[in-house]
């Protein structure tokens, strides 16, 4: 990766860090430093499991559970049982009380404030550049949050993914989509050594899918690539057909091939975008119009990643 590349990142996260007061002791001069401050944030009117904050945050346990206990001491915060889930100790969530609440209105106030003091001394074509160069970093920044990694195909994260697959092809196919009469892809066709179900994922929730089958004396087939709407056009689609690729190579194979329906142009489009060229059909999928193969380079193993690949434990994806 370039050093000018991180160089720069660097430089921006310093500044940022700075000029949002992340190193003040007393964030908006509330009496608090940031986390807190944001920790109150996402709690909100509404309250939040404890799970969620955890994961929406990436904060550990004992961190985020830190936090709480200087919002309780402050009378900000109740944490208790969810009388949701009947009162079961397991699920904890988070309440603001009364003065929580009015503590949570002032924060919205003065961050509206403090948004203005930003665009402020800036002329009105500055203002726009800024507020666009926001919204793009913010939306890479998304982007370079997911994480894809192996996953059961059993898991309910993986299920739920399935499921939202079928769902947004039904509402696209010309004659909408029934997964009993498409071929069917079972779940050990999709776990090692046969193949592999990859997840994606944005603060631990499942925001994509993707598979490949690794047909002996065949080449490898990929199955099953989807992406969330509230993903869509961060190229996730493309790191996960990369990381599928990459599985293959891996193992030895030295082509993947797809099967696809006409109306799934942006699939479509990707995949010759990604070097697949179109073949005769391979299969006798009735939903599919057009089939593609791609001839793999070798792969040398991937390099460990801090965080991206996710572990499998006692046949759950973590």
């Amino acid at each position: 990766m370039e050093s000018e590349f991180i160089a720069v990142v660097r430089r921006f996260n310093r500044t940022v860090t700075q000029r949002v007061g992340a190193l003040d002791d007393e964030y908006m001069a509330r009496a608090r430093p940031l986390a807190q401050a944001r920790l109150l944030w996402e709690i909100g009117p509404a309250g939040a499991e404890v799970a969620a904050l955890r994961s929406r945050l990436g904060l550990d346990s004992g961190h985020l559970s830190r936090l709480l206990r200087a919002l309780e001491g402050d009378g900000l915060v109740t944490v208790g049982p969810s009388e949701q889930a009947g009162g079961d100790g397991r699920v904890r969530v988070a309440a603001l009380t009364d003065a929580g609440r009015a503590e949570w209105a002032e924060l919205d106030e003065r961050s509206d404030g403090f948004a203005r003091s930003i665009l402020a001394p800036l002329t009105g074509r500055h203002r726009e550049r800024l507020v666009t160069a926001m919204a793009e970093v913010q939306r890479l920044l998304v982007a370079s949050m997911v994480t894809i990694g192996p996953c059961p195909p059993g898991d309910p994260r993986a299920r739920a993914c399935v499921r939202a697959y079928a769902r947004d092809v039904a509402r696209r196919f010309d004659d909408g989509f029934d997964p009993a009469r498409s071929n069917p892809v079972r779940d050990d066709e999709l776990a090692p050594p046969a193949g592999v179900f990859l997840l994606a994922t944005l603060n631990a929730e499942p925001v994509g899918c993707g598979a490949v089958k690794l047909h002996p004396d065949a080449p490898a087939e990929i199955k099953r690539v989807w992406v969330a709407d509230s993903v869509r056009g961060l190229g996730i689609g493309r790191r996960m057909l990369r990381e599928l690729e990459r599985y293959a190579a891996e193992r030895g194979w030295s082509a993947v091939r797809l099967d696809t329906n006409r109306n799934l142009t942006e699939a479509i489009a990707m995949y010759r975008a990604a070097g697949y060229q179109e073949i005769e059909a391979y299969n006798t999928e009735p939903y599919a119009h057009h089939w593609f193969e791609k001839y793999l380079a070798a792969q040398p193993p991937a390099e460990p990643l801090a965080r991206p690949l996710h572990s499998i434990e006692n046949g759950r994806c973590s």
